[in-house]
C-alpha cells in the first residue's frame, strides 16, 4: 500500500465533506441535538400535568388536601369546575390530563374514613396514568378537619381513588397505534416530497418543466395531491391492522380521523416541498430530512410524555405537525372528540401547510440553477 497515494485520498474525502454543508451539519448537528433532547428535553418524570379542580366542600380541610396534592408537582391546576362531569368533558377535549374532585361531604367522610376524593385520569396517555397513580399514592396528611367536625387521626394518603378514562386496561396499543398512524405518514410523505424537485433536476426533466406554461403554483400543488391519496391510503392500512391485530377503537368519527390525518399528511408534504427546493441531490434531501424527523419522534409526545418536557422544548415542539396530530387523532380515536373541539392544532396544522407552501414557491424557481 502506498502511504502517499492514501493519504491523498483521505485530504480528498476531509476537503469535500468540509464543503458539504449538510453532512458536516449532520456530524456536527446530531450528535449535539441527541445529547440535548436526552439529556435535558426529555424526562420520564410527569411534572405539571394540566389539572382542573372541583372543590365542591369548600372547606379548610378539602383546600388543604388540594394543596397538598398540588405540592406534589405532578399537577398543575389550570381550570376549576363546579361538577364531576364539567371536569370529563375538559378531559374529553384534551384541556386537561387530570382532574381532582372532592366530594361536598368530605368532612363527614373523613370522620367515616371513607374515599376522600377521586382522580380523574386520560387514560388515552399511559404514561399521565401512571403519574395518577403515584399522585394517589402521596403522603398526603396536612389537610385538617373542619373546626366544626370531631378530629380524625385517619391519614388521607391511601384515600384517594383513581378513576381512569378511555384506556383503564393501559394497553399500551391502544396509546401507540393512533400515534404510529403520524409517525409513518411523516416519515413518508416528507421524504416523498422531498426528493420531487431534486430528481427532476438530476434526471433532465427540469428543462422540459421550464418549456411548459406552469405556474411554480401550479407545479408545487400538482407534485403534492397524489400524495395526499396515498398517505390516505397508508392511514387506512394501519387503522385496519391496529383494529384488526390489537382491538384499538375508533370511538370518534372516522371522517375525523381521516379529516385529521389530511391536514398532517399535506402538513408534511409542503414540508418536504421546502426541503426539496432547497437540497442539490437526493441524497442531500435525506439528509435534511432527518432534521426534521428525529425532533419529531422525540417531542411531539410520541415516545415520551410531553408533559415531561421543560417549557422551552415544549415551546419548540409546538411548531411541530405531528405534536398537533398526536392531540388530534388521540383525542379523535379514544377520547371520542371531534376536530372542532380541537380546533386550536387544527388551526395550528393549517397555519403550518400554508406558511410552509408559501415558503416553498417563494423558493422555487423555474431555472436550471
Amino acid at each position: 500500500m502506498n502511504w502517499r497515494r492514501l493519504w491523498a485520498i483521505v485530504i480528498k474525502e476531509l476537503r469535500q465533506m468540509r464543503r458539504d454543508h449538510v453532512t458536516l451539519a449532520m456530524i456536527v448537528g446530531i450528535p449535539v441535538i441527541q445529547l440535548v433532547l436526552f439529556g435535558y428535553a426529555i424526562n420520564t418524570n410527569l411534572r405539571g400535568l394540566d389539572t382542573g379542580i372541583v372543590d365542591q366542600a369548600n372547606t379548610a380541610g378539602s383546600r388543604a388536601l388540594v394543596m397538598d396534592m398540588l405540592a406534589t408537582g405532578v399537577v398543575a391546576p389550570v381550570a376549576r369546575a363546579d361538577t364531576p362531569q364539567e371536569l370529563m368533558a375538559m378531559i374529553r377535549q384534551g384541556r386537561i390530563s387530570i382532574g381532582i374532585v372532592v366530594p361536598p361531604d368530605f368532612e363527614r367522610r373523613r370522620i367515616d374514613g371513607r374515599e376522600l376524593a377521586q382522580v380523574l385520569v386520560d387514560g388515552s396517555d399511559t404514561a399521565v396514568q401512571g403519574a395518577a397513580a403515584q399522585l394517589a399514592q402521596a403522603p398526603i396528611d396536612s389537610a385538617q378537619p373542619d373546626m366544626r367536625a370531631p378530629l380524625t387521626s385517619t391519614p388521607a394518603s391511601g384515600r384517594i381513588s383513581v378513576v381512569s378514562f378511555y384506556n383503564p386496561q393501559r394497553r399500551s396499543a391502544v396509546n401507540i397505534v393512533p400515534g404510529l398512524i403520524g409517525v409513518i405518514l411523516t416519515m413518508t410523505m416528507v421524504l416523498f416530497t422531498a426528493i420531487a424537485i431534486v430528481r427532476e433536476r438530476e434526471r433532465g426533466n427540469m428543462e422540459l418543466l421550464i418549456a411548459t406554461p406552469l405556474t411554480s403554483s401550479e407545479l408545487m400543488v400538482g407534485k403534492v395531491l397524489p400524495y395526499v391519496a396515498i398517505g390516505l391510503v397508508q392511514t387506512s392500512v394501519v387503522l385496519a391492522l391496529g383494529m384488526w391485530l390489537f382491538d384499538v377503537p375508533i370511538r370518534g368519527s372516522v371522517l375525523d380521523v381521516y379529516l385529521a390525518s389530511g391536514l398532517l399528511i399535506l402538513a408534511n408534504l409542503t414540508l418536504g416541498l421546502l426541503i426539496s427546493t432547497r437540497a442539490q441531490s437526493q441524497f442531500q434531501a435525506m439528509q435534511m430530512m432527518i432534521f426534521v424527523f428525529l425532533p419529531s419522534i422525540l417531542l411531539s409526545g410520541f415516545m415520551f410524555p410531553f408533559a415531561g418536557m421543560p417549557k422551552l422544548v415544549q415551546w419548540i415542539a409546538e411548531v411541530l405537525p405531528l405534536t398537533h396530530f398526536l392531540r388530534l387523532i388521540r383525542g379523535v380515536m379514544l377520547r371520542g372528540a371531534g376536530l372542532w373541539e380541537m380546533w386550536i392544532d387544527v388551526l395550528a396544522l393549517v397555519v403550518f401547510t400554508l406558511v410552509m407552501m408559501a415558503l416553498a414557491i417563494l423558493r422555487f424557481r423555474k431555472r436550471l440553477d
